[in-house]
């Protein structure tokens, strides 16, 4: 499909996963799509964590909902009650997770262009992901980003060696649909900014 069709019917996606199989070259095109990302001093600090055993991807639900109790437990009560429509996860229902992790030791000392800006490592394994999220729409899967954990936890739960930071637990398969508009707008927990509010030049303007 066009590409700013894909951009823009990219979803995060958390209730309509099949859980039917994902052929195996639709895997790799999508994993190739994101290993081809830019990054700081072509280090490719990313590593792709591929999870379908049962038994991890429960211990990371009940890991998820426990710290979905955590959030909610801050919230004031009308917005207690919107957030309880809200689903936040598809990692039972969906097909594969991923796991993607930043190594910044990939590439040192000398990491071309990370001088100056310490995350630009980080900021590289973003690349990759929305790579790999845009390649999932265009092969008309669906992917729902994972943010309710401890990476301590996730660490120890996938068995990350030392030093190497998760950064993303993805949620990958078919989907019967995505929706044409965002969760969070559906529900009314937020609603878009206009591109006219985020546009400054040459200096930040205050609005």
């Amino acid at each position: 499909m066009d590409l700013y069709e894909t951009i823009h019917r990219r979803r995060d996606v958390r209730g309509q996963f099949t859980g039917a199989p994902i052929p195996a070259e639709t895997l790799t095109r999508i994993l190739t799509a994101a290993h081809a990302a830019p990054s700081v001093g072509l280090t490719q600090p990313w590593d792709f964590i591929l999870i379908n055993d049962e038994g991890v991807k429960n211990a990371f639900h009940t890991h998820v909902q426990q710290e979905r109790k955590t959030f909610e437990s801050t919230l004031d009560a009308p917005t207690a009650n919107r957030f309880a429509t809200i689903k936040i996860d598809g990692i039972l229902e969906s097909t594969l997770s991923l796991a993607v992790t930043y190594d910044p030791t990939r590439g040192s000392p000398a990491v071309l262009g990370r001088h100056a800006i310490a995350d630009a490592g980080l900021y590289s394994v973003c690349l990759a992901i929305q790579n790999l999220w845009l390649a999932a729409t265009a092969e008309n899967l669906g992917i729902g980003w994972v943010s309710f954990y401890r990476e301590d936890f996730l660490t120890q739960l996938l068995n990350i060696p030392t030093g190497i930071r998760p950064v993303a637990w993805l949620c990958l398969g078919p989907v019967t649909h995505l929706e044409e508009t965002p969760d969070l707008e559906r529900h009314g927990w937020r609603t878009r900014r206009p591109l006219s509010k985020a546009l400054h030049e040459n200096r930040w303007t205050e609005r």
